[in-house]
């Protein structure tokens, strides 16, 4: 199965901060971050292996601006590397102050996607092929943040075994 460069998975979407999306502080609730998230790092995962997909996790998120309400969110994604048939993409999220030209850095996520076959079962994806030495860096961090996921999932298994 031959491979493709990350650069093909790249995805950028942006939307305006709206009132529709804000708490009573005036700023986006973290839940339409998470949505926004979501649908970036799918784009960026159904890009690279040109099938559905579905959300498998998604790594802890800490917001580390608030987005005010009239600001240009950002939402910048792409697959840092591929197991059998997930994958784990990243997404940074910016938000720019149109008015001053600020531009700042609010969250980075990574989610595991699985692809799937026709009949909505697990469905093996090509590899990804990283090129720059940040991309070298995220396949290669990847696969830790992978041993993680996966302890943490044996351990509520084995949790939920114990306490049915």
């Amino acid at each position: 199965m031959d491979g493709c460069p990350v650069r093909d998975s790249l995805s950028e979407i942006a939307e305006f901060a709206l009132p529709i999306y804000a708490n009573p502080l005036g700023n986006v609730l973290g839940g339409r971050i998470m949505h926004l998230v979501d649908l970036a790092a799918a784009t960026a995962a159904i890009r690279h292996c040109r099938r559905a997909v579905v959300t498998a996790s998604v790594d802890s998120m800490s917001f580390l601006h608030p987005i005010r309400i009239g600001q240009l969110i950002t939402l910048k994604s792409s697959v840092n590397r591929v197991f059998r048939t997930s994958m784990e993409v990243g997404v940074k999220v910016l938000v720019e102050d149109l008015h001053t030209g600020v531009v700042l850095h609010t969250n980075s996520s990574y989610v595991t996607f699985v692809a799937l076959d026709e009949d909505g079962k697990p469905h093996p994806v090509r590899p990804v092929i990283p090129d720059t030495d940040t991309e070298k860096r995220r396949w290669r961090e990847a696969d830790a943040r992978r041993a993680q996921r996966l302890a943490l999932k044996r351990k509520a298994l084995a949790h939920e075994e114990q306490n049915g």
